[in-house]
């Protein structure tokens, strides 16, 4: 069964606003958005903040406007700050070996990311460090796919928590809306995880098909 226009509108939407934590980038994202957003998507877009921005970006690339890509700058997600305020950070030789050991050394479990985590290079740009990274190995296409293997354990780890934690919060409609959207990542990365990461995919699915939501409006329940 085809999923609702509102829940591909909300997941084209989300790769919209995350596109420069995903690995491709424009080029990856564009392809998904002119091949899932049909007439219905584009209208339930319509109704979602910033997602007039993301109907005229989709517009632009089918009419050839924009290169797929790419994207223009006026439609860029957060006004194109993010783009601004990362891009522009240089590296000094001693970060670019750093950088490049850690990445070689680097290892797909919680140790891994703790130790490069931990190195100056890394600890430089605070929160915003999988995405500076990223922005300073553009030029660096060897380094930029290793890269990649570190963006996608953090990822798996990040919601290997969120789905830990979801499990032990009374489910709310809003928590459910947002669990099936965002289900396409939990299916990516849980696997990874192995027997453990199935067993917690499949408590997620029943979670969201079994379990009844509670009244966000009633008692302690809204603060979910």
């Amino acid at each position: 069964m085809k999923a609702k226009a509102s829940t591909i509108a909300q997941k084209l939407l989300n790769l919209y606003r995350q596109e420069h934590v995903i690995f491709g980038g424009w080029a990856a994202v564009n392809q998904v958005f002119v091949d899932e957003a049909d007439d219905d998507v584009l209208r339930a877009l319509r109704d979602l903040p910033t997602g007039k921005n993301l109907v005229r970006h989709i517009e632009n690339l089918r009419s050839g406007k924009t290169p797929m890509d790419s994207i223009n700058h006026e439609l860029l997600p957060y006004g194109g700050m993010m783009d601004k305020t990362i891009a522009t950070v240089p590296l000094t030789d001693d970060e670019w070996r750093q950088l490049e050991s850690g990445i070689d050394e680097f290892t797909t479990d919680q140790d891994g990311l703790n130790r490069i985590q931990q190195l100056p290079v890394i600890k430089k740009f605070g929160d915003q460090w999988l995405v500076a990274i990223r922005a300073a190995l553009s030029k660096r296409p060897e380094l930029l796919e290793k890269w990649s293997i570190v963006n996608k354990t953090y990822r798996a780890y990040y919601l290997w928590k969120v789905a830990s934690d979801m499990l032990n919060q009374p489910l709310t409609e809003r928590a459910r809306a947002q669990l099936q959207v965002d289900m396409p990542e939990y299916e990516t990365y849980l696997p990874m995880f192995g027997d453990a990461g199935t067993e917690l995919l499949e408590k997620l699915r029943s979670f969201i098909s079994t379990i009844k939501p509670v009244d966000e409006n009633n008692g302690d329940n809204s603060a979910y």
